[in-house]
Order: C-alpha cells, then sequence, then structure tokens
C-alpha cells in the first residue's frame, strides 16, 4: 500500500495587528516592539475629565509645549518592551550580585582607606535619596506624557532609578550598617554642600511642563552628575585602593551609557520636528545645566578640590557638544 503525504501551505491573511499593520502596512511583519508600543494609549472616548486637572483630558498632548504630529515618533532605540527589558535588567543584576559577593565575602567595602571611606559617605550614600527624586520625576512623566512610545520607556527608567538607589544604600550597608544610611540622610538634609542639589531636586518635582522635566532629569542632571561621581570621584577612589567601589557600581555606569542613548534618541527626534521645539529645548537646557553646574560646585570642591571648577568646565562642554549633536542649539553657539 503507499501512502502519499501531501502538505499545504497557508498563507496569513493579515501579519500583525490593524492598528500596528495601519502604520506599518499589512503585508510587513511586525516586532514585538511595535506590537507592545503602538498606539496602544487610549485617544478617544474618554469619559470625563480628571478632578485633579480639568484642564486637560486623562491623556491629553497640552500638557508639554513640545508638539509631534506623531508622539509615536519618540521610539525607543533598546527596542524595550516588559521582556526584554526584564531580561536584560535580569542579565545586569546577576553581574551586581557577582560583585557584591566578592566584595562582601573579602571585606572589600571596609578595608580601605579610612579617610576615603567617610568622604564614600558623604558623596556617594546621598545619592539614594537623588535617585529616589529620579524615579519621582520619571513617574512624573509617565503619569504626564502622551504616547505609549515615550511613557512605558519612562517607566523602565523609573524602576531602574529604584535599583540604583537600592544599590547605593547596600553599598552602604556593606561599608557600616543601618547607622551608615542614617548618616548620609543627615548629609542629604543638613550638609552645606548637598542643599544646592537637594533644592534643585525639590523644584524639579513641581515643573509643570513634563518634557521640561525630562530634559532637566535624564539630560541636564544625569548628564553633569553622572560622569561626576563614577568617573571623576571614582577614579580618585582607586588610588586611595577602593577598586572594589568601582566593581559593585558598574551597573550605574552601563546605565547611564545606555539610558543617554534612549534620552539622546527622544530628544533628537523632538528637536528635528520643528523650530518652536528646538526653541523650546534651548532654553530649558541652558537653565537647568547652569543650575546643574552651580549646585554640583560645592560637592565636587569637598571631593576634588581646586580643580573641580576646571573639572565641571570640562563635563559642561562635553555635555554642550553633545546637546549641539541633538540639535539643541545652547547659548554659546547663538552668540557665535
Amino acid at each position: 500500500m503507499a501512502l502519499e503525504i501531501k502538505t499545504n501551505s497557508v498563507r496569513q491573511r493579515q501579519q500583525t495587528f490593524s492598528n500596528v499593520a495601519r502604520r506599518l502596512g499589512s503585508d510587513k511583519p511586525a516586532s514585538r516592539y511595535e506590537e507592545a508600543t503602538y498606539d496602544l494609549q487610549p485617544d478617544v472616548n474618554f469619559h470625563y475629565r480628571p478632578t485633579w486637572d480639568p484642564a486637560h483630558e486623562i491623556f491629553d498632548k497640552t500638557r508639554t509645549s513640545i508638539i509631534m504630529a506623531d508622539w509615536y515618533d519618540l521610539k525607543d532605540p533598546r527596542q524595550f518592551y516588559y521582556g526584554t527589558y526584564t531580561i536584560q535588567r535580569s542579565r545586569m543584576m546577576e553581574a551586581v550580585e557577582k560583585n557584591f559577593a566578592f566584595a562582601e565575602k573579602r571585606g572589600l567595602l571596609s578595608t580601605y582607606d579610612p579617610e576615603w571611606q567617610a568622604m564614600v559617605c558623604f558623596y556617594l550614600l546621598p545619592l539614594r535619596h537623588l535617585e529616589w527624586g529620579a524615579n519621582m520625576n520619571a513617574c512624573n512623566m509617565v503619569d504626564q506624557g502622551y504616547g505609549a512610545a515615550i511613557t512605558q520607556s519612562a517607566m523602565f527608567a523609573t524602576m531602574d532609578r529604584l535599583g540604583i538607589a537600592q544599590i547605593i544604600s547596600r553599598i552602604g550597608l556593606a561599608m557600616g550598617g543601618a547607622s551608615t544610611l542614617d548618616q548620609a540622610k543627615d548629609y542629604w538634609v543638613s550638609a552645606p554642600e548637598w542643599q544646592p542639589i537637594r533644592q534643585l531636586v525639590e523644584d524639579s518635582f513641581v515643573v509643570e511642563d513634563w518634557f521640561e522635566q525630562f530634559v532637566a532629569q535624564f539630560l541636564s542632571l544625569d548628564g553633569l552628575l553622572y560622569p561626576l561621581v563614577y568617573g571623576h570621584f571614582d577614579a580618585i577612589g582607586l588610588e586611595r585602593g577602593a577598586g572594589a567601589l568601582s566593581m559593585v557600581t558598574e551597573f550605574m555606569v552601563d546605565w547611564q551609557e545606555e539610558i543617554s542613548k534612549w534620552a539622546d534618541t527622544v530628544l533628537k527626534r523632538a528637536a528635528a520636528e520643528s523650530d518652536t521645539n528646538r526653541t523650546f529645548l534651548a532654553q530649558w537646557y541652558g537653565e537647568w545645566t547652569e543650575r546643574v553646574q552651580t549646585a554640583l560646585l560645592p560637592l565636587a570642591e569637598k571631593v576634588l578640590g581646586p580643580t573641580a571648577k576646571d573639572i565641571l568646565a570640562s563635563l559642561r562642554e562635553s555635555l554642550d557638544k553633545r546637546a549641539m549633536r541633538l540639535g539643541i542649539q545652547i547659548e554659546a553657539e547663538i552668540a557665535a
């Protein structure tokens, strides 16, 4: 008896969901990121305006001065949706756990130069409060922002900032326990060197325009603070035998490099949209970067001494060049 097996191929009538197909075309398969991002936010059939802000709809484009023809143009170059984000962060945290296990097993976080340990307690541990502030700002961007392309990435950033605060807290516990964290809180609340930064963070909480808040947090503040603390401050620590500190803060260095790609892509696309957008971005960048540079100077002088002003000026110059590459016109360029 002969058995003949035939195969039939069935062609899909549609490659993706209708809302995505309307953007990409019905014959083009969509990526998981595109399916998890495009048009997820409701834009019609709102039943009532929020009682806490009756001037706006629940999702409202007019909460910012930035205008986009399509808010879904502000895509994440990392292609993060929930699945890819959690996988990536899980891998990064595995490296953090290994570094902490190595450092804690050998007591490396409490056996280097005592004088520098006191300095680390002063300059690094209070940053957990700053990271909590960044978490609050990113949460507000999720709440006020328009379009899932940017709000879901901002939500991932909220969790990142919380995770960084926890890493810093863990460093403090390894250095001296809960009393060390209490001391760091006292520095944040009372030390003169920290008060300009603390005031800046608290002022950022009440910025009405969420896109201005985005510029202030992810470009101006992070753009100067991270290379200062995890670059220049850390370099001095290496000279004092605090190499283990570099190990357990490597997450922050890698994270800043990654998050900058997202922030730069968003800002570059927004700046390319219109002259009006570029005007607002330039104004916000100039105001907040000047404030950040001024606020960081007392802390930098405490750690770096007389070279602090020149180092901050160099970091500012690098940040200005980065802003110009994004299409943000800075005052020096305007004057020229």
